[in-house]
């Protein structure tokens, strides 16, 4: 999704002077027979689960013998959408709900078929197309220590009203979004809730373990989500709208490689899950395995490859 993610500041400004020239991903993929035609130009934002869901897609269509560019770990949509609708970058998985928050400023309507179709309306006029949106979600998710949940009978965001002080800590752009910190203050009414900004997820938690802070947003897919250690808060007011990956394809694309193009990629979405996203994310955050094997490995798990 995700802007949950640590955001590199000096990783942006040189990848915003270099062009989006920021290359990943492995050129190692087995050889099919060509399609031709000039490659397809496949992105990523700078978190995990995106480049791996780039991996993923890019890889499953050069096993089709789809020629492929990867151009990944680019940053936010900030920085990746004017490229995207110039027609530059031609893939992007994308998260509905944030696409539309974020991406587009609007409200999403918390639904998936719905999103969908309202995303599908926002890109219509940029030339950019939707394919089939999958089960899996990246979504923000706001997490507690596990012993202090217990003691003070935490188990929804609504929950931390009964705590004299709560203090979140999270990336500078949580504070005005309405899925984070925003929320918390508009939605939830929680007046007791102040803001802290910790640029980077690792030190986010280590604030949290160390009771610095109260409460800091991961990714649904994030294996701190299940932790026994921590417990993740209901969003009983539902703040945060569904995030269903979904990819985003340049029109010109979509039209010019047509059904086989499309079948490719919507076999690919109908294999993913949140559960199994958030077991990639594991070996490549946690057992450092490159984002380009682990999605290999899938593809060929599900027969994709």
């Amino acid at each position: 999704m995700r802007w949950t993610r640590n955001i590199r500041v000096a990783a942006l400004l040189a990848t915003a002077a270099l062009g989006l020239t920021a290359c990943g991903g492995g050129s190692d993929q087995p050889a099919a027979p060509s399609k031709g035609g000039a490659p397809i130009v496949v992105a990523s934002f700078n978190f995990t689960d995106s480049q791996i869901l780039a991996e993923i897609y890019a890889g499953a269509l050069e096993a089709k013998g789809y020629p492929v560019t990867r151009k990944l770990n680019l940053g936010s949509r900030e920085l990746v959408y004017p490229s995207l609708k110039s027609g530059e970058l031609q893939f992007l998985p994308e998260y509905q709900g944030a696409a539309i928050t974020t991406g587009f400023g609007k409200e999403a309507t918390k639904d998936a078929k719905a999103e969908h179709e309202q995303l599908e309306k926002l890109f219509a006029p940029e030339g950019v197309g939707l394919l089939n949106y999958a089960a899996a979600e990246d979504k923000n998710t706001y997490i507690v220590k596990a012993d202090l949940a217990k003691s003070k009978g935490l188990a929804s965001i609504s929950d931390l009203k009964k705590l004299d002080k709560v203090v979140m800590a999270g990336p500078p752009e949580c504070e005005k979004r309405l899925p984070c910190f925003k929320g918390f203050k508009d939605v939830y009414k929680l007046t007791n809730a102040t803001f802290q900004t910790v640029q980077e997820a690792g030190p986010r938690v280590q604030q949290l373990n160390s009771g610095a802070v109260t409460v800091i947003p991961v990714d649904s897919v994030s294996p701190l989500v299940g932790d026994p250690q921590y417990v993740a808060l209901k969003d009983d007011l539902t703040i945060v709208p569904t995030e269903n990956v979904v990819p985003a394809v340049n029109k010109k694309v979509l039209d010019a490689r047509g059904a086989d193009f499309a079948n490719v990629v919507n076999a690919v979405s109908a294999k993913l899950t949140t559960d199994g996203m958030r077991e990639l994310n594991k070996r490549v955050d946690a057992d450092g395995e490159p984002a380009a094997d682990v999605a290999k490995d899938w593809l060929k798990q599900q027969g994709l490859s």
